[in-house]
């Protein structure tokens, strides 16, 4: 997936991880990759939500000027 990756996919794609590990789907060589490929959907959602949040306050600090 690329790097402008959506939240909801991002998040979605975080979920089925979860999930997988959750309920052993997946198996020990698998796991390291996994959690890899997490700690990136997280980095990419943490982004996404503290842009998004700025994003909103500049908003609002506009209009109540």
């Amino acid at each position: 997936m690329s790097e402008q990756q959506k939240y909801t996919e991002a998040f979605e794609e975080l979920q089925q991880i979860v999930s997988e590990i959750e309920h052993g789907q997946i198996s020990v060589d698998e796991l390291s990759q996994k959690v890899k490929r997490a700690t990136v959907l997280i980095k990419i959602c943490r982004e996404k939500l503290t842009t998004t949040e700025a994003d909103v306050s500049q908003i609002l600090k506009e209009l109540e000027e």
